[in-house]
């Protein structure tokens, strides 16, 4: 057999094959889809079948809408039975934690479009009626949701997919991948295939196909139990189907399966397995059940629904499916492999997210991004630190325990750390700070006043960091703040070429001299925004590049991509070489002074310039910005020396009010000023236009990518800052925002505004309601509290303070 294709997708089950129904229904049938064995036989054909939309992300509701509205009409579209149950879902609540959970979801679901009501426990129960409703405060009632067959959904998509001119070819194991230079050689048992892309679909063998190709990705399988009972009197009586219930705080969920119950534990102490690799011949087979290990659970779902407790078990299902650090899958295309893209890792949701993820994903390969964010499923959003086993055991682990675990707007995961640390680590431990973890790096998010607990109290309301930030903030733009920023992503870009190539990534102009540093966006081809980054140029083909921890791997993927390949140009990940000390506020110049000798007045170090400084005896690279609209330097220094940096600040600025600070305060500040965020409030889905960046955009420069596109592409909305009439609760991101009573947008970030003693919230509007002025409403926890557009900054709008 040789065989060649277009696209291969490697892997059977409902994503691999809900991916080369949505290829083709793009136009791309030139497809071959290998299955090791048959068709389900890995992960899909033992599965629940559950299919929900509740989620607390804008974007990720948003993909489950789309499944559910195409499992309503694949049948029809394909002739094959997808058995799908429409009977809705009911999530009950029994705190008050949860039932702000439940408001804060409700308004995501009013903006995607998903139907959602929270009702009474009274309601909760003649909906479910054979709970015992002992505690039940309320409830979240999603008609549309409902469950289906697994297996008639994944040859719908296979049926569908042929039909179009696709090809599957089963029992067709790949044993070998390898990138040449017309494209990847597959080995199989039955001969070679070429493809000009692939796409890794392999469910919990995802890993090991990575491995063919040379790379790693971060999936471990977990164990899942779910039981069936024998038939219930209660349940085989009904006319209507009851819908799917879910009792988070209990931990499980159920749902009628026939005349009985089939229901599910995400229990405590979850149990990885396959950790060396999947056994060979492991298809369409179960692990051996464990009832003892998930009896407490069980009791406790029996005492929630006390049919169950009396009920005989006819079926045990244990089976493995592949879960990722955070419990989202992974898609995109794989950072470092060209043309080579993921769609795995569904963490027993594929069944939900097979048919939405399939068609971004689709339209990710076809039409060079998807129509919507997908930047909290980007395979990027990780980097090689995730890949460690014990590592991705700990966190996976986590997020299987924690499944119906309130999830907080700032709420932060224990487990696997610390992971990344810098040299002040435990010394800002000491001193009180509570750390949060981006990238795997441990950073300050805010430090305790004496007395008070270093520790994180999650709420939906403001945390118990609420005034220790405030006091930070004000601290800062009186006197002056040092923050931990190591964990910022750094590149070298160096060669004869690389101005000419970064030219062409980046929509505003490089910086013309040694010595002078910039602000940038990097665009798509549709013109979105990209990356978000500073450019300073060190000496003459040497640039060095700065952007966001979170987007290292992404942004550092985007610049290899278009890597010219010709030796012209060097890009080296130096994020690990440097540290860097944020010293920011108006005597932050003073301090600097005390410790170097050199000029550091507003003439001689003006904004926006990079040079080398002496500071206390040390050579660091000093970059004049500021996140937080005051006078600011960015200490840029050899890790090794930061200890030693740090405390010559200290022993300088103690006089001065020098405080630390966290980027909890630097959330607030950036904020005040109006300042973006890439993957809060801006993305590849907006243009700089759109986000008010148009400052940073050189259209006469000559070409960039996303150049023509930008030109073509009239803004018809723009990114504003609105100040809210909260009370003890902010706007984070996702709430509705209603302009004349009609819903009109949601928020993208949003918090308090320490220092000019606002909430504050950012949000798209059309641009006939962006004139500052303009009176809305955003709905807080079920509440809609009067807003109003403001100025973009907020605080100091000219910006004298950050260039004095």
């Amino acid at each position: 057999m040789r065989e060649e294709a277009k696209v291969v997708v490697i892997g059977g089950g409902v994503a691999g094959c809900s991916m080369l129904y949505h290829l083709a229904r793009l136009g791309w049938t030139d497809t071959l889809l290998l299955e090791q064995h048959e068709l389900t036989s890995g992960s899909t054909w033992h599965a629940a079948g559950l299919c929900t939309q509740f989620n607390q992300s804008y974007n990720v509701m948003g993909l489950l809408r789309r499944s559910v509205a195409i499992y309503e009409t694949l049948e029809d579209e394909t002739g094959q039975a997808v058995d799908y149950h429409r009977c809705g879902s009911v999530r009950i609540a029994t705190t008050e934690d949860r039932v702000h959970q439940f408001h804060h979801v409700a308004g995501i679901a009013a903006s995607v479009g998903v139907p959602f009501e929270l009702v009474s426990a009274e309601r909760a129960y003649e909906l479910f009626p054979i709970i015992d409703p002992a505690g039940v405060v309320a409830a979240a009632h999603l008609p549309t949701d409902g469950h289906i067959d697994p297996s008639g959904l994944t040859n719908a998509f296979a049926s569908g997919a042929t039909a179009l001119g696709a090809r599957i070819l089963r029992h067709t194991p790949v044993t070998g991948l390898s990138r040449e230079a017309d494209g990847w050689r597959i080995e199989t048992p039955k001969g070679e295939v070429r493809a000009g892309i692939v796409v890794n679909a392999a469910g919990q063998w995802g890993r090991e196909v990575a491995r063919l190709a040379g790379h790693d990705l971060p999936l471990v399988p977990m164990q899942h139990h779910y039981l069936v009972t024998e038939p219930v009197e209660e349940i085989a009586a009904r006319v209507t189907e009851l819908p799917v219930f879910r009792d988070p705080d209990r931990s499980f969920y159920a749902r009628q399966e026939h005349g009985g119950l089939l229901l599910g534990p995400f229990e405590g102490n979850p149990v990885p397995w396959g950790l060396d690799g999947i056994p060979e011949g492991f298809h369409s087979q179960l692990l051996p059940p464990d009832l003892e290990r998930i009896a407490p659970w069980l009791e406790s779902a029996g005492e929630r629904i006390p049919a169950f407790a009396e009920a005989g078990i006819r079926t045990v299902v244990n089976g493995p499916d592949a879960y990722t650090p955070d419990g989202r899958c992974l898609m995109g295309w794989v950072p470092g492999v060209r043309d080579m893209f993921v769609l795995a890792g569904f963490s027993i949701f594929g069944i939900v997210f097979g048919g939405g993820a399939g068609s971004y994903a689709a339209e990710w390969i076809v039409d060079g991004q998807p129509s919507d964010n997908m930047w909290e499923l980007d395979v990027r959003r990780f980097g090689p630190y995730a890949n460690a086993t014990s590592y991705l055991v700990d966190r996976a682990s986590e997020v299987f325990e924690d499944e119906y675990k309130i999830h907080f707007p700032e709420e932060e995961r224990p487990a696997g750390r610390p992971l990344k640390t810098d040299p002040l680590y435990e010394r800002l431990l000491e001193k009180g700070a509570v750390m949060g973890v981006r990238f795997g790096w441990e950073r300050p998010l805010w430090f305790a006043r004496a007395g008070q607990e270093a520790r994180d109290e999650y709420s939906f309301r403001r945390g118990n960091w609420f005034d220790a930030v405030g006091d930070e903030c004000r601290a800062v733009r009186s006197a002056v703040g040092v923050l931990d920023q190591t964990s910022f992503a750094k590149f070298m870009v160096s060669g004869p070429g690389a101005e000419a190539f970064l030219d062409g990534l980046c929509a505003n102009r490089l910086p013309s001299e040694p010595g002078r540093m910039g602000l940038t966006q990097m665009l798509t081809p549709k013109g979105g925004i990209e990356c978000d980054l500073t450019v300073s140029l060190l000496k003459p083909e040497r640039y060095y590049v700065v952007s966001a921890a979170a987007t290292e791997t992404h942004d550092l993927a985007w610049i290899e991509r278009h890597d010219p390949g010709d030796g012209s140009v060097r890009i080296d990940d130096v994020t690990a070489d440097y540290g860097v000390l944020t010293l920011a506020g108006p005597l932050s110049r003073e301090l600097l002074q005390r410790l170097s000798r050199d000029d550091l007045s507003r003439e001689a170090f003006p904004f926006f310039r990079a040079r080398h400084v002496d500071v206390g005896g040390l050579d660091v690279m000093a970059l004049r910005v500021s996140y937080v609209g005051e006078l600011g330097y960015e200490l840029h220094h050899p890790l090794e020396l930061q200890r030693k940096l740090y405390d010559s600040l200290w022993e300088a600025g103690t006089d001065l009010g020098l405080v630390d600070f966290g980027y909890r305060a630097l959330e607030s500040l950036r904020l005040e000023k109006g300042y973006r965020l890439w993957g809060a409030d801006m993305s590849a889905d907006y243009t700089p236009l759109e986000a008010g960046l148009e400052r940073f955009v050189a259209f006469d420069k000559g070409a960039f990518v996303g150049h023509e596109a930008l030109l073509a592409r009239e803004p018809a909305i723009r990114l504003c800052t609105l100040v809210v009439e909260a009370t003890d609760a902010d706007a984070h991101g996702y709430e509705p925002v209603y302009v004349d009573g009609e819903l009109t947008t949601y928020v993208m970030a949003g918090g308090y505004g320490h220092t000019v003693g606002k909430s504050i919230a950012l949000a798209y509007l059309p641009l006939e309601h962006a004139r500052e002025g303009t009176e809305v409403e955003v709905e807080i926890l079920g509440e809609r509290r009067p807003a109003r557009v403001a100025a973009d900054a907020l605080y100091d709008p000219t910006g004298e303070r950050l260039r004095s």
